[in-house]
């Protein structure tokens, strides 16, 4: 335990955070001393010059005799600072110094020595700082003051700078090892939560503490991940499942027809017909694992380089007169109401996939089902910034509780499978909107099913469009490929 705490990051980061703390602190103690010292030094030297005034004052006037007698009295006095006369030759005349540093008379001006009081204390020098002076006749004259307060101040500077960074290491060396403690222990319980997930549980969710730390973020956005892959596994079970249901149903009926042309066949038009029958079967096929391919191909983002400055309005246009004809073959209304200058950034074929899957679930599932005349409305228009694009029919409808649910592939609420398809076209046209950063909703029509998307505006029309009004759009003759997947 006690090694994983030392290679944590936050035991690293908070002794590093010690370190420079306790540089600093050195250096601010180390700026107070130097400063107390100066203070010190500065006061020392105003009591010497005050004392050298009053000397100077008695020799003038009573010359060398007065001097002597005044530095006598002064010397003896208790607290006194330090006096000392001496001959030309060094000999000692008057004062309270016993021993000097050698050749300290002969430099005259300001210095810091050690010296002895008497003689009996000439082993235990102090310091003290002195200046010296040069008398008529040859006479020395030393003033000076002891410095040893200002060692003292020193050495409690010292001694409280060296207990404060040993109370500070111990109680950082505390502190560091407290918070990655509770660090580790988070980050454990993520590891164990992990494991475990890698072990297949995965209904498994990290701990959440709900301090809204950074642990907490990433604790959320893992969470997430993990349900969005448990959605993404449970996607491919069932699509896994969905396969193996709807595709069995063209293969048997593939392998069926080829058995039979082997079996009954007796004319190569028999023949000719059977082939037809199995290349229907194969296309498809081929469509369904097409549109599985496109769908991967979405989630994974593998098209968004295609992406290029397109016209909605016109692709919208487009796409409803192609299905023109296979409304009115399926007895329904084609309806649009497009806005002019609707401007996306997307990709042309997706997009027009996706709106052609739309149009023909609409056309597919539309008719009323209490009779009459239906209706398949396409409608585009800019609302806040965005394009609103909708599709709406007056079938049935999705009951709310499956809107959800028939996003997902190969998810048909057809339980006879009654109708052309095979659950993909919702699933496929929901990855096309994700992938331009829009939104895909299913809305009650009454009656009837609404799929509305909106997809970010690339710029601001360059006209206001008003209002549009609904019309039938004008037939091309032509058809469109089949969408129904």
């Amino acid at each position: 335990m006690l090694p994983n705490l030392f290679r944590t990051t936050a035991f690293k980061l908070t002794a590093v955070y010690l370190v420079v703390f306790a540089v600093f602190a050195g250096v601010l103690l180390g700026y107070v001393a130097w400063n107390a010292k100066r203070l010190l030094d500065d006061q020392i030297r105003s009591t010497i010059d005050a004392e050298i005034q009053g000397l100077a004052e008695q020799q003038r006037l009573g010359g060398m005799r007065r001097l002597v007698n005044v530095i006598e009295r002064r010397s003896r006095a208790p607290g006194a600072s330090l006096y000392l006369v001496t001959t030309p030759v060094g000999e000692r005349v008057a004062g309270n110094v016993e021993a000097l540093p050698p050749g300290t008379l002969d430099r005259p001006g300001e210095s810091e020595i050690e010296y002895a009081r008497s003689s009996e204390a000439v082993d235990r020098p102090n310091r003290a700082i002195v200046r010296v002076f040069v008398l008529p006749g040859g006479f020395r004259l030393l003033v000076g003051r002891d410095v040893e307060e200002r060692d003292r101040l020193g050495i409690v500077i010292r001694r409280a700078a060296g207990w404060s960074l040993l109370l500070v290491f111990v109680l950082g060396c505390f502190a560091s090892w407290f918070v990655a403690r509770r660090v580790l222990k988070r980050i454990d319980g993520m590891t164990d939560t992990t494991q475990t997930i890698m072990a297949g549980d995965l209904k498994g969710r990290l701990a959440i503490a709900g301090t809204g730390d950074e642990l907490d973020r990433l604790a959320l956005n893992l969470n997430a991940m993990l349900d969005r892959i448990g959605e993404l596994m449970a996607g491919m079970q069932q699509v896994s499942d969905n396969i193996a249901h709807d595709l069995k149903t063209p293969l048997t009926r593939l392998r069926n027809r080829a058995e039979e042309a082997l079996r009954t066949a007796t004319s190569p038009d028999q023949l000719r017909a059977a082939l037809d029958g199995s290349i229907d079967e194969a296309d498809n096929l081929i469509r369904i694992f097409n549109a599985l391919l496109m769908i991967a191909r979405l989630e994974t983002g593998r098209v968004q380089d295609s992406m290029d400055r397109l016209d909605l309005s016109e692709i919208v246009s487009g796409m409803a007169e192609l299905y023109e004809p296979l409304a009115e073959e399926a007895g329904l209304s084609l309806v649009t109401a497009v806005a002019p200058g609707l401007r996306v950034e997307g990709n042309r074929e997706l997009i027009g996939q996706a709106l052609a899957n739309l149009i023909d679930n609409a056309l597919k599932y539309g008719q009323p089902a209490a009779g009459g005349q239906g209706e398949v409305r396409v409608s585009a228009n800019a609302r806040d910034g965005e394009i609103e694009l909708s599709v709406a029919d007056n079938g049935p409808g999705i009951p709310e509780q499956d809107r959800g649910r028939v996003l997902d592939r190969f998810v048909r609420l057809d339980a006879s499978r009654s109708k052309p398809g095979f659950g993909l076209g919702l699933s496929l046209a929901a990855g096309v909107v994700r992938l331009h950063g829009g939104q895909m909703r299913l809305e009650d029509n009454a009656p009837g099913l609404r799929v509305v998307i909106t997809l970010p505006a690339s710029e601001q029309r360059a006209e206001q469009a008003g209002p549009v009004d609904a019309k039938p759009v004008d037939t091309l003759g032509s058809r469109p490929l089949p969408a129904s997947t």
